[in-house]
């Protein structure tokens, strides 16, 4: 039998190694040193995806859906850990797992949430942020399916440097999911027990997480409406 400390040792381990296996892998390649890297880059971000085959542009677009699913468990996770979670979120949203591992393999495991929902962290713990996700998510999909090229972009996946890493990062993204404390510790946060629950997130990557989003009950506000009822005491 393993103990939950030796469990949170392995998934820590785990975890580092496929930080610094990708960080070591991007480095050989070396993607940035590409001639068409920067060229591929741009028509993507100005939304010249004609001259593209549909489904890079598309994992490019998930790469930045993903930073969202999991910025909508770090942020509350982040309120109770000894540092911040907005820079490992940012930094995600340009280098996918190399910025995101960092944080989860550095926080603490931690099932409590005291204090208030600012205003970001009520939108992050919305059902309706998790549907937009979902939407969003199924649309580019559409996209990929209905006007991609898969033979090319196998070619493209073995040839371009750039396509073949953030590739690789989407699959990390889905792979590190249920590996880290991170989503148990949401679950539990939420007093959700039914380990059914995590199985079928866990063994559906990408909707799994997102239908999890779009269920899950709100955090729960007994310690606001606990201090609120006692600043209204008239002891």
């Amino acid at each position: 039998m393993i103990d939950s400390f030796s469990l949170k040792n392995l998934r820590k381990t785990i975890l580092g190694a496929i930080w610094l296996g990708f960080v070591t892998y991007t480095i050989l390649l070396a993607p940035v040193d590409q001639p068409d890297t920067w060229s591929l880059g741009w028509k993507i971000l100005t939304l010249q995806w004609e001259e593209l085959n549909a489904i890079i542009p598309t994992i490019f677009c998930l790469m930045g859906i993903w930073p969202m699913i999991y910025a909508c468990l770090m942020f509350a996770d982040g309120r109770m850990q000894s540092f911040r979670a907005w820079p490992y979120f940012i930094g995600s949203n340009f280098t996918g797992v190399i910025s995101l591992l960092p944080y989860l393999i550095f926080r603490k495991s931690n099932q409590a949430f005291y204090g208030t929902k600012d205003k970001w962290l009520s939108i992050l713990d919305r059902r309706t942020t998790g549907a937009s996700l979902l939407f969003a998510t199924i649309g580019l999909l559409g996209y990929a399916v209905i006007a991609g090229n898969w033979e090319d972009y196998i070619q493209q996946f073995f040839h371009r440097p750039f396509v073949h890493l953030i590739s690789l990062d989407f699959c990390l993204m889905c792979l590190i999911f249920p590996i880290s404390s991170l989503f148990d510790d949401d679950m539990a946060r939420r007093g959700i027990k039914d380990i059914r629950v995590f199985w079928v997130v866990a063994l559906f990557p990408l909707f799994g997480p997102l239908v999890y989003l779009c269920l899950r009950p709100s955090l729960p506000e007994s310690f606001l409406k606990e201090r609120h009822a006692t600043a209204n005491s008239p002891l």
